[in-house]
């Protein structure tokens, strides 16, 4: 089998990239032959896998954090290419949201190219969000109003890895905001005064918050985590307990499972896909089932 391997050698603050030569190592050992395609600037990733002759390869490896692999199916869903083929997760980043529901983590890297190499395959669901006339994709999630903010506060704190979300996290529970988001749930209309909402397509965001305990990645839904108006003492409680799933029983958190939704505000709010900072409401949101295989066990 040979690979089209979408390699970030900025990952995991560099640490991708001294990992490069063990995972060329590992891809022969395994009789995997690939291509290799490093990714030189933002949203590079998009380009290589949308210009890919998908005839050549057996499929598409993304290896780096969350954002890579946002890249890779972004370029995927673009490509016009008619044969269609599996991708493969190689987590060498810093957030590996979506490996962690394969149960891969950064210290599995050998164990995640055994795995390719094996060539079992799994369906798994993809979400869909059209902001202002443009179509995207994740398979992570999609968030708005705190984690998104608080995602923005963090990018500026690259430097300190996963700790610079905390940072994130602690300067805007300092200027903490509410907005009114209108919603349709699967047709269902609501208005509500909300800190945050976060549409999951795993359980994790980013390394370790587990945001979405009862989310699956193959059930044709979306899980809706919805904060209302909260204050700063039990927004703190609430992001302790987020390691453990725990701050959905909260008064002030409300949980949906969903085909499609829709999301407005009063004013625009920014969009956080995958940890990237992209689009703003309006948005809608759909859940395409079984939209791609990924290598699994």
């Amino acid at each position: 089998m040979k690979i089209l391997l979408v390699y970030n050698n900025f990952a995991g603050n560099g640490r991708a990239k001294n990992n490069l030569p063990l995972v060329e190592g590992l891809l022969i050992k395994n009789n995997i032959d690939f291509d290799l395609a490093l990714t030189d600037y933002h949203e590079h990733g998009i380009k290589i896998v949308s210009d890919a002759d998908f005839s050549k390869y057996g499929g598409i490896v993304a290896a780096g954090g969350d954002g890579t692999l946002f890249e890779v199916i972004n370029g995927y869903f673009k490509n016009t290419s008619e044969k269609r083929i599996p991708i493969g997760i190689l987590p060498v980043g810093t957030g590996n949201a979506f490996a962690r529901d394969l149960e891969l983590d950064n210290a599995k890297i050998e164990e995640a190219i055994e795995i390719i190499g094996k060539g079992k395959l799994r369906k798994v669901d993809v979400g869909k969000f059209v902001t202002h006339g443009e179509d995207y994709y994740f398979l992570n999630i999609l968030g708005a109003g705190f984690v998104a903010d608080a995602n923005k506060t963090a990018q500026k704190f690259k430097l300190f890895g996963n700790f610079s979300y905390i940072i994130g996290v602690l300067y805007r529970i300092l200027v903490l905001k509410f907005t009114t988001l209108r919603l349709e749930i699967d047709g269902e209309k609501l208005e509500v005064e909300s800190t945050f909402i976060e549409v999951s397509n795993t359980r994790y965001t980013g390394a370790d918050f587990l945001m979405a305990p009862n989310a699956e990645i193959d059930d044709g839904l979306l899980d809706i985590t919805l904060v209302k108006t909260i204050s700063r003492k039990n927004l703190v409680k609430g992001l302790f307990k987020i390691f453990t799933g725990e701050h959905i029983h909260l008064d002030e958190i409300d949980t949906y499972k969903a085909k499609h939704i829709k999301i407005d505000s009063d004013e625009p709010k920014v969009l956080t896909p995958d940890g990237e900072l992209l689009g703003i409401t309006p948005v809608e949101i759909s859940c395409l089932k079984h939209a791609i295989e990924v290598f699994w066990k």
